[in-house]
């Protein structure tokens, strides 16, 4: 595919910051927006009577959206306008965002957010395809390198954004701030952004698109509602099978398709299919640790929801400066040792953080940051790196949209994974509360923070149930922390034994 710019394409370098500008303050917009709401969730839980399955719901259904469309929709940004498909889905999200700012129930708020999350769909793909196609050859590494500074920091914008909020105002502020930020990229994008498309740009991929989309949203479905009513339930059975079905028959159709939504084929090369199973992995990790971590600063250490937010700071100031190094490190050891090494740093810091109890307290918990933010940013380098020099020049486009997709498809699986392990250990580890009425025993039985909250109206005789809710939090925790680190473990020597010491980069 040859990128076909447009008449207004920036040639100075006034011109290209701007544009660099506007697409990464876009592209914060949704990252930010994944992580964000993991700090209301305590607020969310006493306010909507949340469940810890809802509130899975209510992180998750934006991650699942975001990750279902965002290949279709970068597909249809290349076909008749990045810049149009991107103004147009600020609209979406900020909709949804006013919607869920507005909502009293959890099914208002979970729909809310699935709308959020296809206006970010219609968003991502073009932030870093408008840079890529407008930017001079000499100045496109750099646009890169700032896109993916600001696509590692902008969960942790979005958290200390959150924060603040919350320090004033209720869990409604952080979706009208997110309406009205959309408004502002919205203005961004249409001042400062050409409108770019391919020229030749493939059909449109119906019967992919809809395969896709089937198969991702009912497999996060599966595990969300697999630990709520059970793995056996028939719905929670046929959501598996639903799953399997639609991404083996997208295979075989891909195979088959001249112009497939994307190729099956491209996970034939060792380093595409190392990189995005890699980046996968690791979104699981990081996305799915910060809906469980948020949760342990809040309710077990008893921070401020802006406390919280700093608090994960660490991560940041780790993952930036390696980020930078991983280049000069894969130069030397290759890049399946660097990818293995990253990974088990990535394992051994969330696996310190589950060893951890209610009353260790954060200096422990920085040190598992600390290690686990070290293997992010060499991993979330060499991960990417994979993709997209296992692709030629004019596959570049493919190479970011699956970036983007592995990374959403991550989180998504991260969050319902960690969320659905969470959910059933700590409900397993309360003892009974028959002695409770109902309506608290439901409660304490329904999430950790509405736990805490019915032990503190019960006086001095709740001391016992606040001990016992705090223990069974961190039995949950630990239990979600060492499922997601088998996985990374395993992908670790899988990159070790089957990715290339070096890319094929073909520029």
């Amino acid at each position: 595919m040859t990128d076909q710019p447009a008449p207004d394409s920036p040639t100075t370098p006034g011109e290209q910051r701007r544009v660099l500008s506007a697409m990464c303050l876009a592209l914060v917009l949704v990252v930010a927006s994944v992580s964000a709401v993991n700090l209301a969730l305590p607020d969310l839980a006493v306010a909507l009577s949340a469940s810890n399955s809802a509130l899975t719901w209510i992180a998750d259904g934006y991650t699942v959206a975001l990750a279902a469309f965002v290949l279709p929709m970068g597909a249809l940004g290349d076909r008749i306008g990045r810049r149009t498909v991107l103004i147009a889905g600020t609209v979406v999200f900020a909709a949804g965002a006013t919607a869920a700012a507005m909502s009293d129930t959890t099914s208002a708020l979970i729909a809310s957010r699935v709308v959020m999350g296809l206006g970010a769909a219609m968003i991502m793909p073009g932030t870093l395809s408008t840079i890529t196609a407008t930017f001079p050859v000499d100045r496109r590494a750099r646009g890169v390198a700032i896109w993916s500074g600001f696509a590692a920091a902008g969960a942790i914008i979005g958290l200390i954004a959150a924060g603040a909020l919350l320090e004033t105002w209720s869990w409604r502020s952080i979706f009208y701030t997110s309406a009205a930020v959309a408004c502002l990229a919205l203005l961004a994008a249409a001042l400062c952004s050409p409108n770019t498309r391919d020229r030749h740009p493939p059909r449109v991929d119906v019967l992919g698109t809809a395969l896709t989309v089937v198969g991702i949203g009912t497999l996060v479905y599966a595990i969300i509602e697999g630990s709520d009513r059970g793995w056996t339930q028939p719905v929670v059975v046929v959501s598996f099978v639903v799953c399997v079905v639609s991404l083996a028959a997208y295979a075989a159709y891909g195979l088959r398709t001249n112009e497939p939504l994307l190729d099956p084929r491209l996970f034939g090369l060792p380093g595409f299919r190392a990189g995005s199973i890699s980046v996968i992995v690791q979104f699981m990790a990081v996305f799915g640790f910060f809906f469980v971590g948020l949760q342990y600063l809040q309710l077990i250490l008893e921070y401020s929801p802006l406390h919280s937010a700093i608090a994960l700071v660490p991560v940041a100031l780790a993952v930036l400066p390696v980020s930078v190094s991983t280049p000069a490190i894969v130069s030397r050891l290759g890049l399946n040792v660097t990818m293995f090494l990253g990974l088990l740093l990535l394992a051994a810091g969330l696996a310190w953080v589950a060893t951890l109890h209610a009353d260790s307290g954060y200096p422990p918990f920085l040190v598992g940051l600390i290690v686990a933010g070290i293997g992010i940013g060499i991993t979330s380098s060499t991960g990417t790196s994979a993709i997209v020099g296992s692709l030629s020049s004019d596959q570049q486009g493919i190479a970011s949209a699956v970036n983007d997709t592995t990374r959403e498809v991550g989180s998504a699986i991260g969050i319902a994974l960690m969320g659905a392990v969470f959910s059933s250990r700590y409900a397993a580890s309360l003892p009974d509360l028959s002695r409770l009425p109902a309506d608290a025993s439901k409660a304490v039985r329904d999430s950790a923070a509405a736990g805490l909250e019915v032990a503190a109206r019960m006086g001095p005789p709740g001391a016992e149930l606040t001990s016992t809710v705090r223990t069974a939090f961190m039995n949950g925790l630990s239990a979600a922390l060492i499922a997601v680190v088998i996985p990374i473990v395993v992908t670790a020597f899988g990159a070790l034994l089957r990715a290339p010491r070096k890319s094929r980069n073909a520029h």
